[in-house]
């Protein structure tokens, strides 16, 4: 997401569950651990074969054991941290610091960091792509966005491909030479081949709105696109939207549990998550809506332990303005507004 739109902490407030519209519906159990620590969030991301969860927190990221919810590191110094990508085949892990325009590459076993590595202006989104073994980024760049890829061994840059876009957010790759880029403005999926580094299509993805997460499952061959309201599934042979989901607002990631054909959408509005179960590959279901915290939009899923995650800072009361203070522009009350101390910091998991 934009630097500007990374969450700083949200006001509790009351959630309601409810009953999934058809099918079958599923249990899903709520924890929630108050993992302490400053700083807003963007960003969770899982290293499935330890279990840990890796917590972006607006200057540093936090390393949290997904079962337990125990605070096992931290790694400093992340200006601006966006999100992890985790190669756990290099053994290494990075940051996107949208602060000082860096990726900080640092050690999986000890956090140390290797090296920081320059890589411009707009850092956002990033994962790792198995198939293809990179590192791949997504920026709001100026004047057009960009996809860099990274060697998760060297931390080389190997190629940077312009998009369409000013705001590309979630990438995955098919493992067939190709990734998928969401562009949350124009409302599009790029495809970028990945032995040229060069878009070669673009897809629209009406009915969706402000595509952020996305995720591949190599069974069905289809895509899922994590958008506001309704997201959607699209067949990567056609580049045609098959399927359309309904869901809450402020979609900004999006879960993919493959074993278990379970799609977790974090609606950060609505401080939910709306669990679809893929029934065929172009049928769909919603099982449930489980609700987490307000303002929690970001997620990650574990394949190994099929545990999900979510994580957001809860806000106090907002100091009041000081007397003399000048009375808000007009035109500019759809922000945040101030904000007040933060008084808990809320790792959730969601189990079966």
């Amino acid at each position: 997401m934009p630097r500007h739109l990374v969450t700083a902490c949200a006001v509790l407030s009351a959630v309601s569950l409810f009953a999934p519209g058809v099918g079958r519906a599923q249990t899903f159990k709520v924890e929630k651990f108050d993992i302490k620590g400053e700083g807003g969030t963007d960003y969770v991301s899982v290293e499935a074969a330890t279990g840990r969860v890796f917590v972006s927190r607006s200057t540093h990221v936090m390393v949290v054991d997904g079962a337990t919810g125990k605070v096992l590191g931290d790694i400093p110094n992340t200006p601006g941290v966006h999100g992890a990508g985790i190669a756990t085949k290099a053994g290494h892990g990075f940051t996107t610091n949208g602060g000082d325009q860096t990726v900080t590459m640092f050690d999986l076993k000890t956090l140390e960091v290797i090296k920081q590595i320059k890589v411009g202006p707009g850092l956002d989104g990033i994962m790792y792509d198995e198939p293809d073994d990179k590192i791949i980024l997504t920026n709001h760049s100026r004047p057009i966005g960009t996809l860099t890829a990274i060697d998760p061994a060297s931390g080389d840059i190997v190629a940077t491909v312009e998009l369409e876009d000013t705001a590309p957010e979630g990438a995955a790759a098919d493992g067939k030479g190709r990734i998928f880029v969401n562009n949350e403005g124009k409302n599009t999926m790029q495809v970028i081949d990945v032995k040229t580094w060069k878009a070669i299509a673009s897809w629209p993805l009406a009915p969706c709105e402000g595509p952020t997460g996305i995720a591949y499952d190599k069974a069905s061959n289809r895509i899922f696109s994590g958008c506001s309201n309704t997201s959607v599934v699209v067949d990567p042979s056609t580049g045609k939207v098959v399927a359309p989901i309904k869901n809450g607002t402020r979609v900004d990631a999006l879960g993919w549990d493959a074993s278990k054909k379970l799609i977790y959408i974090p609606n950060g509005g609505e401080g939910n998550v709306t669990v679809v179960h893929q029934d065929s590959p172009d049928a769909y279901t919603v099982v449930a809506t489980v609700p987490t915290f307000a303002g929690a939009k970001t997620i990650a899923v574990d394949p190994a332990t099929h545990n999900v995650y979510l994580f957001q800072p809860e806000c106090g009361p907002a100091p009041p303005p000081p007397p003399d203070a000048p009375p808000p522009a007009p035109g500019r009350g759809r922000g945040r507004g101030p904000q007040g101390p933060i008084i808990a910091a809320w790792f959730i998991v969601i189990r079966q």
